[in-house]
């Protein structure tokens, strides 16, 4: 494909802890004029993205495809932005992005975290380690976004009674004290399939387990949540 400059194998198959029947994920690097239409002429059924087609950001799309019979995703990487964000992460810079299917967002330091974890199968990247900057500057920030997911639950959801929000406030919140403890510990995170698992966070589930439209209840699973993120972060920074 022109102006590509390097493919990775990426997710689950790159880190050897794929099943059977899990995707593979690939990330192709590029420079300047890549199309979407180089891509689509290579002739794999399924569903080619433009550039920018899932919602911009550092996520700028990709396809779904079958090949082989084995289900692929393929995801646009421009070396330009990417570079860029290696620079942002060693001086303990980045932005949290909304993407489909990820309860906290993604760091922008995502594509970084990438580039060390990914297997280069054509072209050479750089596999970057994590930066001192980002280890000190990410957790405060993610940490402080969790509590003000918790806080926020807790007045405008718990105090009403409302079970759905407020167990949706837990759940990010979980996600968010997750990357504060994985990036205190240095560890890199692709998404969030593990997130709580890594981060010993995998208790909340017992705190959202049949809560009921109670206002007590619910205000005492948020502060339950509180705590045992706390408590959990605190752990991962000793």
């Amino acid at each position: 494909m022109p102006h590509v400059h390097a493919v990775c194998l990426g997710g689950s198959r790159a880190q050897g802890t794929n099943r059977p029947d899990s995707d593979w994920d690939f990330a192709v690097y590029y420079r300047g004029g890549f199309t979407p239409d180089s891509l689509r002429a290579l002739g794999w059924p399924g569903q080619v993205f433009e550039i920018g087609g899932w919602g911009g950001g550092i996520f700028n799309g990709g396809a779904w495809l079958q090949v082989d019979g084995r289900n692929v995703d393929v995801h646009y990487r421009d070396l330009d932005e990417v570079e860029r964000e290696v620079g942002e992460a060693r001086a303990g810079r980045f932005r949290v992005e909304r993407l489909m299917f990820h309860l906290a967002g993604i760091p922008t330091y995502i594509v970084v975290a990438e580039l060390a974890m990914n297997q280069v199968l054509s072209g050479q990247l750089e596999r970057p380690a994590y930066p001192e900057a980002l280890r000190a500057a990410a957790p405060p920030r993610w940490w402080g976004d969790a509590q003000a997911t918790l806080g926020y639950g807790r007045t405008a959801y718990a105090a009403r009674g409302r079970v759905t929000e407020t167990a949706g406030m837990i759940a990010t919140a979980a996600c968010q004290a997750g990357h504060a403890v994985l990036a205190a510990a240095g560890q890199w995170v692709t998404n969030e399939k593990t997130l709580l698992d890594r981060a010993g966070l995998r208790r909340v589930d017992a705190i959202l387990a049949g809560l009921a439209p109670d206002p007590a209840e619910l205000t005492r699973a948020v502060d339950e949540a509180q705590a045992l993120l706390a408590s959990s972060l605190a752990s991962g920074a000793a």
